[in-house]
């Protein structure tokens, strides 16, 4: 994968981003699967996986490349810090 600096698309997106973004629409079947699917397509580890996940939450580009996943996510967000 890259390292996130490459041009960004139509959306303003890295190639990056909008991979850590496909990997986390999908469903996944059990354990394991998610984190091993991080290592071996992004290259990365999970921990890392999450942290550019999390800026992608904030990020209106990411909202407008895929709005779905992203309201999907800061509802889960807030929901933990609500419980907080």
């Amino acid at each position: 994968m890259t390292d996130g600096t490459d041009a960004g698309t139509e959306h303003g997106l890295s190639a990056r981003d909008e991979a850590v973004l496909a990997v986390e629409r999908r469903s996944w079947p059990g354990p394991g699967a998610k984190e091993r699917a991080i290592r071996e397509q992004l290259g990365i580890s999970p921990t890392r996986y999450y942290q550019l996940l999390n800026a992608l939450l904030d990020d209106p580009r990411a909202l407008a490349h895929d709005p779905v996943t992203i309201n999907r996510l800061r509802r889960v967000r807030d929901a933990r810090r609500a419980r907080r």
